[in-house]
């Protein structure tokens, strides 16, 4: 197969996720092929396509200052979404990813967005399903400037610097400017879903994860970066 004809194969395989049988029959090879030159070109599409704003500017510390500083100015959105795997073997590790909440086996990821959706600025991949949000987003804020706003739901309640909506407590009613700031904040934050609603348009980071866990991350950053290309936050070299 050509370099073009390679490079189709990986991003079919992560739109559609077919069994590398399909996909071989699909592009003229075999199946051990197919695997083979998928497998190929994760590390290869990694490295091109940046998943975040962090990511591609984290080389140059004068630069990554900058950006952080910059970014203050914005109320950043954050929100999380998690991914069924296949339940592990051993029992231990069966139990370190599976989330109560969604009932099944699962990995968790964080993104944290620019307002109106215009970049992905920071996103956590592969953490155990189990993981809180809160948890996950504290360990997030070592990367920002300490002063750095955010926006998120009620599963970020507690955290420091982020807005979240207010919670009607037992017998209590919220009030009309309470239910106005929360429509407010819904308003702002549908963008962030926006963005994960086009991550998970390629089925690779939506569905149950077929491949071995520890090709995930490289794989849904990867994603990330086909995002970010989409919308025209990540600018390809020539």
């Amino acid at each position: 197969m050509s370099t073009s004809e390679q490079v189709c194969l990986y991003l079919f395989y992560l739109r559609q996720i077919p069994t590398f049988q399909v996909l071989g029959m699909l592009f003229g090879v075999s199946k051990t092929e197919a695997n083979d030159t998928f497998h190929d070109w994760i590390p290869i599409l990694r490295d091109i396509l940046l998943s975040s704003l962090l990511e591609q500017v984290s080389k140059n510390e004068s630069d990554l200052l900058f950006v952080q500083e910059v970014l203050t100015n914005f109320r950043l959105l954050v929100d999380s979404l998690e991914q069924p795997i296949y339940r592990h073997s051993d029992h231990k590790e069966e139990q370190k990813y599976f989330s109560v909440k969604k009932r099944q086996h699962a990995l968790k990821s964080q993104m944290i967005g620019m307002p109106e959706g215009k970049d992905i600025v920071e996103v956590e991949v592969g953490v155990p399903g189990p993981t809180a949000n809160i948890k996950l987003f504290r360990q997030s804020q070592n990367k920002f400037d300490k002063s750095q706003p955010f926006s998120g739901d009620k599963g970020f309640q507690g955290g420091e610097n982020i807005t979240t909506p207010h919670k009607r407590k037992p017998k209590r009613e919220l009030t009309q400017q309470q239910k106005d700031d929360n429509i407010a904040l819904s308003s702002n934050r549908i963008f962030i879903e926006h963005l994960i609603r086009l991550l998970k348009i390629f089925r690779i980071s939506s569905q149950r994860f077929r491949l071995k866990l520890d090709t995930c991350e490289q794989i849904i950053l990867t994603v990330c970066g086909l995002v970010r290309l989409r919308i025209g936050s990540l600018i390809l070299p020539m």
